[in-house]
């Protein structure tokens, strides 16, 4: 049960931070009314948060990594839509940012990605967290270095979410993989959105921010 609790808290705790980032944007950066997103999250995160430390069950944890995975595609898709709204007012001019608008919007879009990705990482890796704890490391989607260096990590070593969070920080950083790599098509596919959303960030938005400032 302390197992269960303890691998959710973590992501839920990511993804109140991913949407209070998005609930701070301004309105035309943001699909529907305001309030929207943030109420579809909080009607998904309070079952997993209640519920899903006291239940188990295969049936269950198939439910709940469902509402997970529900979860995180809806906070992708609004950062996502986000990223495509700021470009257009980029493009049209349309409604007129100021520089520290932009680059606040840009570091909450940046910020953003980097989370939902991680809770991307963390639910798909080898099954998901219920599952990676016991699983073969020959189903690894990800080659953490301690996997392969069984010396400098403690016997029954797992990744955490903090792992994939430092996965997901250093992929929209450096556009590649750093010390962690990828082994599926999935995990590569995944990495590449991931860092294609932070370079269109980084280099239109932000870029564009530090143009209108000097």
């Amino acid at each position: 049960m302390r197992k269960r609790s303890e691998s959710r808290w973590p992501p839920i705790f990511a993804v109140i931070a991913a949407t209070v980032l998005y609930a701070l944007l301004p309105p035309h950066l943001t699909l529907g009314p305001h309030w929207l997103m943030p109420v579809l999250v909080a009607a998904l995160i309070i079952p997993l948060a209640i519920a899903g430390p006291y239940m188990s069950g295969r049936d269950v944890s198939r439910v709940l990594r469902t509402l997970s995975t529900v979860l995180i595609a809806i906070v992708n898709l609004a950062n996502i839509a986000s990223l495509f709204l700021l470009v257009r007012a980029l493009v049209t001019g349309m409604p007129r940012e100021s520089g520290l608008g932009l680059l606040y919007s840009a570091a909450a879009i940046w910020l953003t990605n980097i989370l939902v990705f991680a809770l991307w990482y963390w639910e798909m890796d080898r099954g998901g967290p219920q599952l990676r704890l016991n699983a073969s490391k020959r189903s690894a989607d990800f080659m953490f270095p301690q996997m392969y260096s069984p010396s400098c990590a403690p016997t029954g070593w797992v990744p955490m979410f903090a792992d994939y969070l430092y996965l997901a920080f250093t992929n929209a950083t450096a556009f590649s993989p750093t010390d962690t790599m990828p082994l599926t098509t999935l995990a590569k596919t995944l990495m590449t959105i991931q860092a294609l959303i932070s370079l269109m960030t980084i280099v239109l938005v932000a870029a564009r921010a530090v143009n209108i400032l000097t």
